[in-house]
């Protein structure tokens, strides 16, 4: 909370928790301990924060220091427009391996039982440079139960 926020005549509950940089649910939390109840207005019982008030949920925010005199710890509200660090993981491997083991499962339903891993994300690298992501399922297990059963077909082995 190092930009000055703002105050204005009244605002909802919401929007302190937002003046706050906390998430609504844990503004409501600290009601009545940390931060005070807010008034409600007459003609709509809609309950608001006036401009004391909100000084004062300003304070308590600033100081970590609530209104019946506890100490409050506040963590960071996590923002989506933080930049995101990228993944480590190895993209290709991570995004085929439930594919990989679905097209083992599939080879192994067809009778293909001596296909290893490495053996089938080679083929499926050869057959679909691009990547499997918009061809059907079973289009890609044929084409690799072929391509595997070619490969290993009883008159090229010696």
């Amino acid at each position: 909370m190092s930009a000055q926020v703002q105050t204005k005549a009244a605002v909802s509950v919401a929007e302190m928790a937002r003046m706050c940089g906390l998430s609504r649910s844990r503004f409501y939390a600290l009601i009545g301990t940390a931060f005070p109840r807010p008034e409600r207005q007459p003609e709509t019982d809609r309950p608001v924060y006036s401009e004391e008030q909100q000084k004062i949920c300003l304070e308590v925010r600033r100081r970590n220091c609530g209104i019946d005199g506890k100490p409050v710890l506040f963590y960071v509200r996590r923002t989506t427009s933080a930049p995101s660090k990228p993944k480590t993981t190895k993209p290709k491997l991570a995004a085929n391996r439930g594919d990989l083991t679905t097209l083992i499962d599939g080879l192994n339903a067809l009778g293909l039982t001596v296909a290893t891993a490495a053996e089938v994300q080679r083929v499926t690298d050869q057959l679909y440079p691009s990547g499997t992501a918009n061809i059907d399922r079973g289009e890609v297990l044929r084409a690799v139960f072929l391509h595997l059963k070619r490969q290993n077909s009883a008159d090229k082995v010696g």
